[in-house]
């Protein structure tokens, strides 16, 4: 059953669909290389940051266990992101075949158009399975000699008919990024039933905004709960105002957000400018303890949204992204399962103890603040 397109999103509601989560790299990770090592006609696989070490080394040689099987192979990889790809592990996937490009390669005299970067995370097998979430192939997400020190992330496996439209979305960039279409077989959707319905969402900057206009609406419509985890709070003002609108309705609204621990702390200390507000209206924020909480996941009654996008407004202005939205009673008690783990290895932040917070605490946000505005101020000067 093809999707048909329409002016609000691209891709349409399916049936019959199956989706699992997956926590942490040491269980993503697995189950990701032995899809690969399972191919039998081909491989798509589009990704932020790619750095060469443990992790990226086991991949590359699954790709080339899969081209040494005849398999098709396309890794589509975001040329800033991918900087720390050594020239090394380039040359032996290219060497084996594999289709590699990079998407909008840096040129610092094109300042603003380098800004535009391909933020999705898909590993796509045979129009058969696709995986997506916030992941990359790095050692930050499954370090092996401090396993403890991993980045808490999630990635959602996939079955069904939206396999398809992950790989129009693949297809789609590909073609953009390097002029030509992926040679990909035909093959059979998959149907499941009992299934879950899912679809697929995309941003691409301020032209497409599918997946903020969808949780936007989820939120307003939500009775029970909005619960929301993303490693880097800088929201729109729109998205702050529902938040607070639907808290002091009643919802039960939680933001579960870094902790002590963050790859940007600067962004953290700039989020933290947005607690008092929030606070005030009811809405309920958690700041996760053990390590770098990088998920992005929405959660509003039943309704689901997984996938790479971070719901920030660099993200809304400049990346490629890509969700999978489901809305099924079974996945939704999966993800708040998720949630109440976090929530109970995270500080809760009162307002009463938020006031209390040091002048030095209250300094860093102001910098952090002025620091996102002055970035986005310089951004708009130089487009003009």
């Amino acid at each position: 059953m093809p999707s048909r397109h329409n002016k609000t999103y691209r891709f349409d509601w399916h049936a019959g669909c199956r989706f699992s989560l997956l926590i942490d790299g040491q269980r993503f990770f697995p189950v990701m290389l032995d899809a690969i090592e399972q191919a039998k006609t081909f491989v798509l696989l589009e990704l932020y940051l790619v750095e060469s070490g443990h992790v990226t080394r086991r991949f590359i040689d699954a790709l080339v266990a899969a081209r040494q099987r005849d398999v098709t192979v396309y890794l589509l990889l975001d040329d800033y992101g991918s900087q720390g790809l050594a020239l090394l592990d380039r040359e032996r996937l290219l060497a084996q075949g594999v289709q590699l490009r990079f998407y909008n390669p840096l040129n610092y005299r094109q300042f603003y158009r380098s800004l535009r970067r391909d933020h999705r995370k898909l590993l796509l097998i045979d129009n058969r399975i696709a995986f997506t979430g916030g992941a990359g192939l790095s050692d930050a997400f499954e370090p092996p000699f401090n396993p403890e020190g991993a980045w808490h992330e999630v990635m959602l496996q996939i079955e069904g008919p939206v396999v398809t439209d992950w790989m129009r979305q693949f297809c789609t960039t590909w073609q953009s990024s390097s002029g030509n279409s992926p040679e990909l077989p035909a093959s059979q959707e998959q149907y499941f039933t009992p299934g879950q319905p899912g679809r697929v969402v995309l941003s691409a900057g301020l032209s497409r905004q599918e997946i903020k206009r969808a949780f936007i609406t989820r939120m307003r419509n939500a009775g029970q709960r909005i619960w929301l985890t993303t490693p880097y709070f800088i929201p729109a003002r729109k998205v702050r105002r529902v938040l607070t609108q639907r808290a002091r309705a009643g919802v039960d609204t939680r933001l579960l957000l870094p902790g002590p621990i963050s790859d940007h702390p600067w962004v953290s200390h700039a989020a933290r400018g947005f607690y008092h507000r929030l606070l005030r209206n009811g809405v309920r924020i958690f700041e996760y303890q053990p390590r770098f909480v990088h998920a992005k996941i929405g959660l509003c009654d039943n309704w689901c949204t997984i996938g790479s996008s971070n719901l920030d407004r660099w993200n809304q202005r400049w990346n490629l992204d890509a969700n999978q939205e489901v809305d099924a009673t079974d996945f939704s008690s999966d993800v708040a399962q998720l949630f109440e783990t976090d929530f109970a290895q995270s500080i809760e932040i009162t307002l009463s103890h938020w006031r209390k917070r040091s002048t030095m605490q209250r300094l860093r946000e102001w910098l952090a603040a002025r620091l996102v505005m002055l970035i986005e101020l310089v951004i708009r000067g130089y487009r003009k």
